[in-house]
């Protein structure tokens, strides 16, 4: 069905400059960073949906010094940047299941199990091949993904992970692997014996562009827009290469030096629109989290949220001029003036 058969009722406005959240709002990394925080959640020995629901929309920095209380500043960064380096990681790693039904028992034989998947339709399961469990702290530098002749697929918010201990434990050491398997991986939890892998029960962690997003920023000319996000450059830049997404000439990061707070406060949101050259009060901003809504408000600008990473219920009540599903809702022309004239179908 077609956006203006959806949403028949439509609303206009003028603006002078984009600002854009990144993650849940331009990419979907959404399924990499609740593995990496549960990760570091069991690291630290905290419940997993705690950690998740606290960190959401907040700079790594933010969340890293509230979680591990004897945490130094002087260490701060390179904690984030190794954090953000394991989400990426995951991001990268194979798709995983969260259950499956075993082929063999365990007295049968697991060649067989082998064989019996890889001659199916479906794509083969590895056992877990390493056996000693590595720490977040040990990822090294990242290797450079390429991307092919196609564009990234768009993708709509997916669930969150919510994978078990022992294969989020795997996907660590793959992570850390100087040559990732890119085929699903299942995990035995008992005894190391494959599984067959469901296709509809497979998680796929890689970062992905959301709908409309790739429409939407070819409309804008490229001194119109910035990103203000709470992750840091690594991870940013990161994310945005995944995707296909040319890193802006204005992109905050969180671990910019002249920030003092992060979002749910304005800051950065207001210097992006400083670096811009743009007053925030004649911008329009893109979010999709509580915490970023919230941010975007306080920095006065036209606030549109986006449905991705939680439903309409959840933020209709912070304050967003407007609610979109997606970005396919947004539209944007030049005026000869070089103002931008944003029409939002709702």
């Amino acid at each position: 069905m077609a956006t203006s058969d959806r949403f028949p009722n439509t609303s206009s406005f003028t603006v002078d400059g984009v600002l854009f959240d990144m993650d849940g709002t331009l990419t979907d990394s959404i399924a990499a960073v609740e593995a990496a925080w549960s990760a570091k959640a069991d690291e630290l020995g905290l419940d997993r949906e705690e950690v998740i629901a606290a960190t959401h929309g907040r700079r790594a920095s933010d969340n890293l010094q509230d979680l591990i209380p004897n945490l130094k500043k002087e260490h701060v960064d390179k904690e984030v940047d190794k954090f953000e380096r394991s989400i990426l990681a995951f991001a990268d790693s194979p798709p995983v299941s969260r259950s499956g039904s075993r082929r063999n028992s365990r007295s049968g034989s697991a060649a067989s199990s082998r064989s019996n998947s890889i001659s199916s339709s479906r794509k083969p399961s590895f056992s877990k091949s390493a056996t000693s469990l590595g720490t977040l702290s040990s990822f090294g530098p990242m290797t450079p993904v390429t991307g092919g002749t196609d564009s990234p697929k768009e993708a709509t918010r997916r669930p969150s992970t919510s994978l078990s201990n022992d294969i989020t434990k795997a996907l660590t050491n793959l992570a850390m692997s100087s040559s990732p398997k890119k085929e699903p991986i299942l995990i035995d939890e008992v005894d190391g014996d494959v599984f067959e892998v469901d296709e509809e029960d497979l998680v796929d962690m890689s970062v992905q562009i959301l709908p409309g997003v790739r429409k939407l920023i070819d409309s804008l000319p490229k001194d119109k827009y910035a990103v203000a996000t709470s992750g840091a450059k690594t991870y940013c830049h990161g994310c945005l290469e995944r995707t296909g997404i040319a890193v802006p000439g204005v992109c905050v990061t969180a671990d910019d030096p002249r920030l003092e707070k992060g979002k749910p406060h304005p800051d950065p949101f207001l210097l992006a629109a400083k670096d811009l050259g743009i007053d925030p009060k004649k911008s329009v901003i893109f979010e999709d989290s509580p915490s970023g809504i919230k941010a975007a408000v306080a920095a006065g600008g036209t606030v549109i949220a986006v449905c991705t990473s939680h439903k309409r219920e959840q933020i209709s009540h912070y304050g967003a001029h407007y609610i979109v599903e997606t970005m396919d809702q947004v539209k944007c022309e030049q005026l000869p003036d070089g103002r931008l004239h944003f029409t939002v179908a709702h």
